[in-house]
């Protein structure tokens, strides 16, 4: 579980971007006067859309950090001896073999030994994030946010489905998409109409396709921690526990994730029209 947000590029766990608009007065060739105005009117009307689409990269940016603060600052639904004894049985019940770890700053340095490990564990320390590594078998979230773990260990549950790996692995290339579209663009080239080709038409639609497989790997992992918690004995519990404080808290966790799809579309749908 990773929050998002928009940066220049793609840098790790980021998934869209915000492109710079570049000048599309440069070049232009000299043509009859009828068609000149007719080539001024298309490309106002591209400048206007893609000034358009970075206004919503930006505003897609700010609703990614209000979910992630409102993650940050959310209540826990329980304690955390029993969310330590959900995710214990969550680990028995799937047959799990992942190590479970609840990290702040004191024992962060455990994992100094792996330099990207060690990097992400102090976004972890400090509350802002949780994760699971297939790599290491290993499942982390903030001590002071402990419930993290449950999503998590959902992550380490879906590596056990074919369907639901596939989906996991495949958040690593989504990243690609807009350069891609735009790749598979350049090969269909131009209708003899001279109308956009499909990709051009749809590279928005496309490219929060792309994305869709995370996002639904993301809920699916989010609703194995909600049922595990449900199902846990209550006689085994040490104190109250408030599922819909758990629910509200993965829904914006979700939601930056949905963000970040519409990002990605937002910027196939600018990496064509800046190439256009």
């Amino acid at each position: 579980m990773n929050a998002f947000s928009i940066n220049s590029g793609y840098p790790q766990y980021s998934y869209y971007s915000s492109y710079n608009t570049p000048s599309y007065w440069q070049g232009q060739p000299v043509i009859p006067y009828t068609e000149q105005n007719d080539g001024a009117d298309n490309t106002a009307k591209t400048v206007g859309l893609a000034a358009l689409l970075q206004a919503m990269a930006l505003g897609l940016q700010k609703g990614s950090q209000w979910f992630a603060k409102k993650l940050e600052a959310g209540k826990e639904f329980t304690s955390s001896q029993n969310v330590q004894n959900i995710a214990d049985a969550m680990v028995r019940k799937n047959g799990l073999d992942v190590t479970v770890d609840y990290i702040n700053e004191a024992n962060r340095y455990k994992y100094a030994a792996y330099p990207n490990l060690y990097n992400e564990m102090g976004e972890v320390a400090k509350g802002r994030n949780a994760f699971y590594t297939d790599e290491f078998k290993l499942a982390v979230a903030p001590k002071s946010k402990p419930s993290l773990i449950l999503h998590e260990l959902g992550h380490a549950a879906n590596t056990k489905n074919v369907f639901m790996k596939l989906l996991q692995k495949s958040r690593r290339y989504a990243v690609y998409a807009p350069m891609a579209l735009l790749f598979a663009s350049k090969i269909l080239g131009k209708p003899e109409n001279r109308e956009k080709n499909f990709i051009e038409r749809n590279a928005g639609i496309l490219g929060f396709a792309a994305f869709l497989p995370t996002i639904i790997e993301e809920g699916a992992a989010s609703l194995k921690g909600i049922k595990a918690a449900k199902n846990f004995p209550k006689q085994l519990l040490q104190g109250a526990m408030n599922l819909n404080i758990l629910k509200r808290n993965y829904l914006f966790a979700l939601a930056t994730y949905i963000l970040a799809g519409v990002g990605l579309g937002v910027a196939a749908k600018q990496t064509i029209i800046e190439n256009s």
